[in-house]
């Protein structure tokens, strides 16, 4: 076994990727602290094709040498905006006809492994504060919220590792009913 070069991966140019289908899923980052948290999300979302990432509040935004020390270019292929204020965006993005779901464990979060979503609409996943987490105030405006199920003592993941996690389970969802990946 050999782990395989860069060539043979077949992987699309950046112009290729901006041009391609795109998961109709969004990650909107709330007050998120990290900017190597905002780095590995855009890395994530372009390894998952999701189609947009809101960076909201106080979320750093590219260009910024931190970002992109952990986003490796994916913060100039992945579709962004910022927004300062997430509550706006949010009443902006339902009329648009999108879904909002706060990725937190809530007293009616539905677990990950048994949320259904039928891609029938476009998505978006609300990912909250390191230390807060989704603010009252946006998750009051989410339709719903999904956790991620966990064992373990800690009542958490690390916020890019969650963006990872829902990410990669839209994608195995999107790519099992026939879409491009």
């Amino acid at each position: 076994m050999r782990q395989l070069t860069a060539p043979e991966l077949h992987r699309m140019s950046p112009t290729d990727f901006k041009n391609s289908e795109k998961l109709p899923v969004s990650l909107l980052l709330e007050n998120v602290r990290s900017l190597h948290n905002v780095g590995s999300i855009f890395r994530t979302a372009d390894a998952f094709c999701l189609s947009q990432l809101y960076i909201t509040g106080f979320t750093g935004c590219p260009p910024h040498r931190e970002i992109h020390r952990s986003a490796l270019g994916a913060e100039d292929t992945v579709a962004w905006v910022h927004h300062s204020n997430p509550l706006t965006l949010v009443h902006s993005l339902k009329q648009e006809g999108h879904a909002v779901f706060a990725v937190e464990i809530t007293s009616q979060s539905i677990p990950l492994d048994r949320w259904e979503w039928g891609f029938d609409r476009p998505l978006t996943l609300v990912l909250g504060n390191e230390v807060e987490g989704v603010s009252p105030g946006l998750l009051e405006l989410c339709d719903a919220s999904v956790e991620i199920p966990q064992g373990g003592t800690k009542h958490s993941l690390n916020v890019s590792v969650c963006g990872g996690v829902v990410g990669w389970e839209m994608y195995r969802r999107w790519t099992k009913r026939g879409g491009k990946g």
